[in-house]
């Protein structure tokens, strides 16, 4: 198996030891992002709608940095601090799918890194 680093100064740089993406075996895996904007350690302003968009243009960026898109996308896990976000939070994220949308699962967490009230990996493949 060879695993190769995804990295991208359009999306946030990692607030730990880990990378933005990873490429493993014909899938390219994104690390959980939040509503960071890029090149700060600044949560994007507004409510849940205004951080699912800066989280999901920061999926956006690595997954263009991998060579890929979001409509390459084949699973996503969304963490929302508050599970009644979820009607807001869906109609930004189903704003990111032109086509067939991604398996998904969504749970309520107890509390997320930068108190986001968003965090969101996904998995796609290249090309």
């Amino acid at each position: 198996m060879t695993k190769q680093a995804v990295h991208t100064d359009h999306a946030p740089a990692a607030i730990g030891p880990y990378s933005q993406g990873i490429i493993a075996n014909g899938f390219i895996f994104t690390s959980g992002q939040a509503a960071l904007i890029p090149g700060t350690k600044t949560l994007a302003e507004g409510g849940i709608q205004e951080q699912t968009r800066q989280t999901l243009e920061n999926i956006k960026a690595i997954l263009e940095a991998a060579g890929s898109s979001m409509d390459r996308v084949v699973k996503s896990t969304v963490f929302l601090k508050d599970m009644n976000d979820f009607s807001a939070m869906n109609e930004v994220y189903a704003s990111y799918f032109t086509g067939t949308p991604p398996a998904r699962s969504t749970v309520q967490v107890a509390r997320l890194p930068m108190d986001a009230l968003v965090e969101i990996e996904m998995i796609a493949l290249p090309g």
